[in-house]
This record gives structure tokens, C-alpha cells and sequence, in this order.
């Protein structure tokens, strides 16, 4: 593999202290208002807006740089129904066959089930793919490493990204995901990672009155 050019770091911009205050407490405040939403609007997204938060994720750090992650946007109405067809086939199985009791105490809190309106009703889905390889062009394969660790962080960039940019997102996950790679036309070597589907909030939604761990319950200062 060629070795890179190395350049000068003139990206970085150090801040005041004082200003880092300020700039850590508004992000953790902004962060803190983002919620996971199920009632989707239909109303449109402009395409740049996302494309935007795509160019954000795709940012991520990855193992060895090699970027293993495909992001599929879905706007097209008709394989939105295909993929909520498909996934709601499977999330009856899950909540009727699959699912332990004790993971179906877990989400009876948040009132879930097989049904799954905002596949089809939220103007984007957007179907996120990790790479476990690359085909060079001489049909060789190049392999990547800590997939699911970068793809995870490319995913929670685009998360963030897309509550910034004033739009609300739901991670999806039917189990199995392999209709995705049918549906989406993608190759053997994509696995679906998860389904983000985004959009506006429906005026009438509503969200669990659930609570988050507190710092002290999940950070330690050694």
C-alpha cells in the first residue's frame, strides 16, 4: 500500500478554557434535547441536508483508514414499502418466536411491536452497510479491521449530525437484516449494520418519559 503524504495539523483550533466551558456545556445541552422519535411526518427533506450529515459521518475515524461503511439513502416510496414489508415479517417473528421473555419485558416500556408505519412514512431511510473487505481491482480481497467498532462511530456522527441539522432519527434493527442487501441490490461482502430512518417529527408525537443514567453511573476518574 502506498504510504501517504504527511502535512502540517492547521485544522485544530485550540479555544480559550473559558471557552471550552462554554462550548462543552452547549453541546452536552443540545444533545441532551435529541430523543428517539416513531411518529414520522411525511413531510419532504431536502436532499442536501442530508447529504451534508453523510459527509460528517463518513468523516469518522476507522480502523487503518479504511472507511468500511456504505450509507444506501432510501426516498423512493415504493422500496420504502418493500423494506417495511420485509422488516415487519421478521419483527413478527421476532415478538411472537424469537424474543426471550426477558427481552420482551425490556421493551415492553416503550411499547413496540411489529409494526412499523415510519419504514414507509418518513421520507428517508437511510441503510447503513458495513464492509468486511474490498475487492481490489485485480479481484484480490483487502481486509478491513475493527469494522463494527468504526462503522458504530460513522453511525453515531450521522446521528448526531442529523439532530443538529434540526431533523429526528430512529435506529432500526430487524434481525435478520439479509432482505436489505436483496432489496438494495448490495453485495455479498455489505452486511447491514442498521436502519436509520429520518425525518421531521409528526406534530402529534410523543416520547417514553424515560430517564438516561446519571455521569456518576457510567463514568469513572481514575
Amino acid at each position: 500500500m502506498q504510504k501517504p503524504e504527511w502535512t502540517k495539523l492547521e485544522s485544530y483550533v485550540r479555544y480559550p478554557e473559558s471557552t471550552m466551558e462554554v462550548r462543552s456545556e452547549d453541546f452536552c445541552a443540545e444533545m441532551l434535547r435529541r430523543r428517539t422519535v416513531r411518529q414520522f411526518s411525511s413531510e419532504p427533506v431536502s436532499r442536501s441536508v442530508i447529504e451534508n450529515c453523510l459527509r460528517a459521518a463518513a468523516s469518522a475515524p476507522s480502523g487503518a483508514n479504511l472507511q468500511p461503511w456504505h450509507f444506501v439513502v432510501v426516498g423512493d416510496p415504493e422500496t420504502r414499502k418493500q423494506i417495511r414489508n420485509a422488516a415487519e415479517k421478521e419483527e413478527h417473528e421476532f415478538y411472537h418466536h424469537r424474543a426471550s421473555p426477558e427481552w420482551l419485558e425490556a421493551l415492553a416500556p416503550l411499547g413496540t411491536d411489529e409494526h412499523k408505519p415510519y419504514l414507509e412514512r418518513a421520507p428517508f431511510l437511510i441503510v447503513i452497510f458495513s464492509r468486511s473487505y474490498t475487492l481490489r481491482a485485480d479481484g484480490t480481497r483487502l481486509k478491513h479491521y475493527y469494522v463494527n467498532e468504526s462503522v458504530g462511530i460513522a453511525t453515531g456522527i450521522l446521528i448526531t449530525a442529523i439532530h443538529h441539522a434540526g431533523l429526528v432519527s430512529l435506529t432500526h434493527t430487524p434481525s435478520p437484516m439479509g432482505f436489505l442487501n436483496r432489496i438494495l441490490g448490495r453485495p455479498k461482502e455489505e452486511r447491514p449494520y442498521l436502519i436509520l430512518v429520518t425525518g421531521y417529527p409528526e406534530k402529534t408525537a410523543v416520547i417514553p418519559n424515560i430517564p438516561k443514567k446519571t455521569l456518576d453511573e457510567v463514568v469513572t476518574f481514575v
